[in-house]
């Protein structure tokens, strides 16, 4: 039947819900790209849950399609759970229509998933401009034989003693072996006093003196960090330190093929194809400044030409599918540097930044450079195990999505894991997040989401019913900032919609009820003492004193207060932000919080990230800015907003929350 659901005659149970599905299909590419599907047979369809998005790769849905008639274009855009084909008869389309919708089939994963096909027009799809491998970055392919690929994978010796130096260690997302140097991941530094006794095997040496003598390289390395990835695992975006090593690093791909993500930090991302026995040499730019990466998964999206094998993965939609992985291993060569980095990139250069803790914004550039370092750089890092501490959602966030009307299209602006993406299923719900990492974790999940920042949400005004976001606004920087960040959300909401804010309260204890925060203290004695006779917090902890308790509507300070009280709380110029100790009360509203990543030690048990002084020492530590809200502060930057209405505010476990409509 085609989509003129006017029809006279009753539908049943199972044509019911397949109309369902694929009204639900329709409006998801009606919100995602603009495109409206229509009543009545044309040559192209659109095939929901047909993507590669979701696991179906062009081998597998092809074979497919083409039993119904001759297939002049496939087009298969990256990361969507859907595709699109063109027939070359409107006869062939409705038949593919007809006889797939519902059509249950197993996708490159063995996972059985369900067709549901809807008529469109003539598919018109935004290539990207043309894309360059990011500068100083080069890949040769075959840069050895299969035969020395094979003799360098046998002189890994996974099980080997453990008492000697070079033993294998075990991370959570790979294997690894170190030589030369042992590199520690708590640091991402090497000892530069205490090299490993037996140095680079000979085998890589002899390569090494080959690739030099032919200008591959321009260094010739002397330490190596073997990593083994099983399909599915990866490692996250990073920048090798620069005071660490030298100005180039070689990694050589064995065993498998994969894509490696690289990412500039204005935002600009390019995925690089590393081809099976290939070469790829970062300098410069591609060393210092760019991040690189690979994104734990079993599939990579390639192109399809049987000419193509190292450089960009381009946008060709015409030409893209999945291909799985395989086990691959990667030998990753460096010179280890003894002098300070002197490169040309001072702002993400350990060697040149200062050393002092990052001083309170003057202006909305600084703002944007403290987000950048002390939030966006850190979630990216700490990503995984943020998710893994996030499974449990909060009562009353879960009680406000429960209650919007069925069919309502919700944002989660700030999503990270998508907690609370899948709370209702008769929602509409998309998140965003500035974190590709927290992001990717979503889409694993099979939730829908996408990168961005929250001042600027690439979503069409007036398109939500409902908006949330959940300890995203505290991490802007200024009053100005936060205000623009509330501001966007209520854009995206149609007249009468609602928005759900949560943000960390100064407040940690209220109504004589300490906080889940405070009650999960855990310091010590010794560590109570340091906080007590603490001398180092700067001139921020006078704000405390102007909180007060206000509870009632007339007692709510206005923004240009809350602005005023920001700037006079800054009587040193460029004074340095405080670092918060976690799980005591606030003394300040602008901190930095630790992160204490959690590593494994001994018998593989996890490091408490808020233990004792001893163990907190066995874990990388990082701080994200914060700006803990007072009192009646959240409701007043809210009712600087034209057409907004503040239908409830509380305060939830050391949150301030607020409710507001679009008026």
């Amino acid at each position: 039947m085609e989509m003129n659901y006017q029809s006279n005659f009753k539908l049943n149970k199972t044509e019911k819900k397949l109309l369902r599905k694929q009204i639900k299909a329709r409006h998801t590419l009606l919100r995602h790209e603009g495109i409206e599907a229509v009543s009545y047979a044309t040559q192209s369809l659109v095939v929901a849950n047909g993507g590669l998005g979701n696991s179906m790769s062009r081998k597998q849905l092809l074979p497919v399609l083409e039993k119904c008639g001759l297939v002049e274009a496939l087009l298969m855009p990256p990361n969507k759970p859907y595709s699109f084909v063109r027939y070359k008869t409107t006869e062939e389309s409705r038949s593919a229509y007809a006889s797939l919708n519902g059509k249950e089939i197993v996708d490159d994963l063995g996972q059985k998933v369900i067709l549901y096909l809807n008529f469109v027009e003539k598919v018109q799809w935004k290539e990207l401009g043309h894309q360059v491998l990011p500068p100083g970055l080069t890949v040769v392919e075959e840069i050895i034989s299969s035969e020395d690929e094979k003799m360098l994978l046998e002189i890994i010796n996974w099980t080997e003693d453990t008492d000697n130096q070079n033993f294998q260690k075990s991370l959570k997302h790979r294997r690894v072996k170190h030589f030369g140097y042992e590199f520690h991941y708590e640091n991402n530094n090497v000892n530069k006093d205490k090299p490993l006794p037996e140095g680079l095997p000979d085998l890589c040496d002899n390569f090494l003196e080959k690739w030099l003598a032919e200008g591959y390289i321009k260094h010739k390395p002397d330490q190596l960090t073997i990593n083994q990835y099983e399909p599915g695992q990866g490692i996250p975006a990073h920048i090798d330190t620069h005071s660490a090593f030298e100005d180039e690093i070689v990694s050589l791909s064995l065993g498998s093929e994969v894509v490696m993500d690289f990412k500039h930090p204005d935002g600009i991302a390019v995925q690089v194809m590393l081809p099976r026995r290939s070469l790829l040499v970062m300098r410069g730019e591609s060393r210092y400044l760019w991040t690189h990466g690979i994104t734990p998964r079993k599939f990579d999206t390639v192109e399809t030409s049987e000419h193509y094998k190292s450089g960009i993965i381009t946008s060709d939609i015409g030409g893209l599918t999945l291909r799985k992985r395989g086990i691959r291993t990667s030998f990753t060569f460096r010179k280890v540097k003894h002098m300070p980095c002197t490169c040309n990139y001072s702002l993400v250069c350990d060697s040149q930044r200062k050393e002092t803790s990052p001083s309170f914004p003057e202006n909305d550039k600084e703002a944007s450079q403290l987000e950048q370092e002390y939030v966006h750089r850190v979630y990216e890092e700490i990503a995984g195990h943020f998710s893994s501490t996030r499974h449990t959602p909060w009562p009353h966030i879960v009680e406000f999505l429960k209650a919007l009307p069925d069919g309502s299209i919700v944002a989660d602006i700030g999503c990270g894991n998508g907690k609370y993406l899948g709370i209702n299923k008769e929602l509409y719900t998309i998140g965003c997040d500035y974190s590709k990492t927290l992001v990717d974790i979503c889409r694993e999940r099979q939730f829908q989401a996408f990168v961005c920042d929250a001042l600027a949400v690439p979503v069409r005004s007036g398109s939500c019913d409902a908006c949330i976001s959940i300890a995203v606004i505290h991490h802007f920087a200024t009053a100005e900032r936060r205000v623009a960040a509330l501001q966007e959300i209520v854009r995206l909401l149609r007249p009468g919609g609602k928005a759900l804010i949560y943000v960390w309260a100064m407040e940690q204890e209220h109504n004589n009820q300490k906080s889940k925060y405070l009650k999960e203290n855990r310091i010590s004695q010794e560590q109570k003492e340091e906080i007590k006779n603490d001398k180092s917090t700067p001139g921020l902890v006078e704000q405390k004193s102007d909180t007060g308790s206000q509870n009632s509507a007339s007692s709510v300070p206005s923004i240009d207060d809350i602005q005023e009280k920001e700037s006079s709380s800054k009587p040193i110029t460029n004074s340095e932000l405080p670092i918060h100790i976690n799980r005591t009360s606030f003394h300040s509203q602008d901190v930095l919080v630790p992160w204490h990543l959690k590593t494994k030690t001994g018998k593989d048990k996890p490091v408490e990230p808020f233990g004792s002084a001893g163990a907190r020492d066995q874990s990388p530590v990082f701080h994200r800015y914060y700006h803990v809200f007072c009192d009646g502060e959240l409701e007043a930057a809210c009712q600087t907003l034209s057409n907004v209405s503040v239908l409830q505010s509380y305060h939830d476990q050391g949150n301030w929350c607020v409710i507001l409509q679009k008026v």
